[in-house]
């Protein structure tokens, strides 16, 4: 059997006495999109950032391809094949929208490819039209609306050409229109688009998402939280009509 790509593995977060994610454990395969649900507050973020380095867990262990992780830096991380975005977004707003990518394409990790000189700015400018802004790439980045932030953190993330993705709310701001654009774009990185160059297939990914309906069509996998503990793991139809996550979502009694 294949080695997992990613092993969570009794995995705890505490802040003083409570506990945001409580021996949480999942693998990640190879080439697989796992969505992450739960209520407001359940521990979704905290485990995209304990898994980044961002946060230190207070117990268990984060494996990526078989290399303990728990203890690395971000950026150490990041240039291990991971990348994130997050829903409070930081970019660099003083400098112009594709300056803001080639930031990204210039980790130790995607300048290992090549003539990165030659290429940078060609590579930012691929993954400012995957993510659907290229026509702003000489604005600022503080004159972009949330939704278009939203992709400009997408666009930041593909340019470190990661194996595995972790997506926070990526169609958080955006329209029901832009939501659908989003969720074709994400399918079409996974199955190995122009981002897909350090490998046959796209990355790997993990997305936490509110929208359901959108993210049950593109997940291969369910993980459901509730208060930090994971109470439900397997296919999407099966996840959703699990009587623990109705009860998370809907209280006692379910809808």
């Amino acid at each position: 059997m294949a080695e997992s790509l990613l092993e969570i593995v009794g995995l705890g977060k505490s802040f003083g006495g409570l506990h945001v994610t409580n021996n949480v454990s999942f693998q990640l395969n190879q080439h697989e999109i796992v969505g992450l649900i739960g209520p407001n507050g359940a521990g979704k973020t905290t485990l995209l950032r304990l898994i980044m380095g961002i946060l230190k867990p207070s117990f268990g262990s984060i494996r990526f391809k078989g290399k303990n992780i728990s203890g690395l830096k971000t950026w150490d991380i990041v240039n291990l094949g991971i990348a994130c975005t997050f829903q409070n977004m930081r970019p660099f707003r003083r400098l112009p929208i594709i300056a803001n990518v080639m930031v990204s394409c210039m980790c130790p990790r995607a300048m290992k490819r090549g003539e990165w000189v030659k290429r940078i700015e060609a590579k930012a400018m691929d993954a400012l039209e995957f993510a659907g802004i290229s026509d702003m790439a000489l604005e600022k980045a503080s004159t972009l609306s949330q939704g278009d932030l939203k992709r400009l953190e997408i666009a930041r993330a593909i340019g470190t050409e990661p194996e595995l993705l972790l997506l926070d709310e990526p169609f958080g701001g955006l329209s029901p229109l832009e939501t659908d654009l989003m969720a074709k774009s994400i399918k079409r990185l996974h199955k190995g688009g122009r981002f897909g160059r350090l490998h046959s297939e796209g990355p790997s990914m993990i997305i936490v998402e509110h929208k359901l309906q959108q993210l049950m069509k593109i997940a291969d996998r369910i993980l459901a939280l509730s208060f930090g503990t994971l109470i439900a793991d397997g296919k999407p139809d099966e996840v959703v009509q699990n009587p623990h996550v109705i009860e998370a979502y809907f209280g006692e009694g379910g809808i």
